[in-house]
């Protein structure tokens, strides 16, 4: 099984990345559960926010212990979370993946939440593309590949059946939103509220010394 394999070499992934020093046993030992996490549970083979956080935990220990830096950061969400984002579909779609914590119709996707708020901080100041944008099936089509929001948009579209409106209500109301910069001001906001402070999914999140429970 994929997660299996995953267990096997996760640590010895992680390890090579850390630089010599003491600190390198310790900070392994934080940083291969979160890595773990990040890929949906193998025993109740589900995936959802919770673990997406954790794959976004794990690149925010890489930055603490100083082995990314702010030059880094666009090619991290720009190729290496799109990436993460393109494997995760396909474990959804291959293992059946059950969504972890789904708000059905009413959240913005059954598993992820974070490639909205990036996808729509890409789109801010954009000369052409609205939120309305959305329902514009070749836009959608011809773009979601450069733009995360409209890839998010177009793998929703292919997976639900039925009216747009009718499965994905929240995104359809959000598509009404003035601005881009308003988008991603509520998107932030409603994933400190729907995620972050969510005692089922956050009671799951481990605390250490690179990640602490304050």
């Amino acid at each position: 099984m994929w997660h299996q394999r995953l267990q096997d070499t996760a640590e010895q992934m992680v390890v090579g990345l850390l630089p010599a020093g003491d600190l390198k046993p310790i900070a392994a030992i934080e940083l291969v559960p979160y890595l773990l996490d990040s890929f949906g549970n193998s025993t109740r083979i589900d995936y959802g926010t919770g673990h997406e956080t954790n794959f976004a935990a794990f690149i925010y220990c890489l930055a603490r212990l100083g082995l990314l830096h702010e030059k880094d950061y666009q090619a991290l969400v720009l190729r290496v979370f799109v990436k993460y984002l393109e494997l995760m579909r396909k474990l959804q779609t291959v293992y059946c993946l059950e969504p972890a914590g789904s708000h059905g119709v009413w959240g913005l996707d059954d598993y992820h939440f974070l490639p909205f708020i990036f996808g729509s901080a890409q789109l801010v100041d954009h000369k052409y593309m609205k939120p309305k944008s959305i329902h514009n099936h070749d836009i959608t089509e011809n773009f979601s590949r450069e733009y995360m929001y409209l890839g998010c948009i177009e793998f929703v579209k292919k997976v639900k059946k039925g009216l747009f409106a009718e499965h994905s209500p929240m995104l359809d109301d959000i598509s009404s939103v003035a601005s881009w910069a308003k988008v991603n001001s509520g998107m932030l906001k409603m994933y400190k509220a729907e995620v972050l402070e969510k005692v089922p999914i956050m009671q799951h999140f481990l605390f250490g010394s690179i990640i602490k429970c304050e």
